[in-house]
């Protein structure tokens, strides 16, 4: 065998090995972005969805934001206007964290219908734009 052909096989190992590395890790770490409508319907279709890493983009619903000082819990809605899910973060919450605000909220979808987080983004709720010159 000359030395083309032992590159070209050896070449076509370390291809293969890292692209079985590159796809097992992105399974692994990879997250579905949903918003609670979709879901709702990926849930329906398949129940054994609970068990899968979430990210949902939402709003969080006036009036639900409800927090524990003492065990760092915070317990509120979100929607995107058709489906709406109750969420328990435990952790500290971003500054821009308020009623109405747009969030991603990272975890996993319980039986009982309650988003548990793991993570939680709020998206600013003023654009950061210098003032406009008289």
């Amino acid at each position: 065998m000359n030395a083309r052909a032992k590159f070209v096989i050896g070449a076509a190992l370390v291809l293969t090995t890292v692209g079985f590395l590159m796809t097992s890790g992105i399974k692994e770490t990879g997250v579905y972005f949903l918003t609670p409508s979709e879901l709702a319907d990926r849930v329906q279709a398949d129940p054994t969805f609970h068990d899968v890493g979430v990210k949902m983009g939402a709003r969080v619903v006036h009036g639900t934001i409800e927090r524990d000082v003492g065990t760092q819990t915070i317990n509120f809605e979100v929607t995107d206007g058709e489906q709406t899910y109750p969420v328990v973060y435990r952790g500290i919450a971003p500054d821009t964290f308020t009623d109405g605000v747009d969030v991603v909220v990272e975890g996993r979808l319980a039986p009982d219908g309650t988003f548990h987080a793991t993570g939680l983004l709020a998206k600013c709720g003023s654009r950061y734009e210098s003032e406009p010159s008289a």
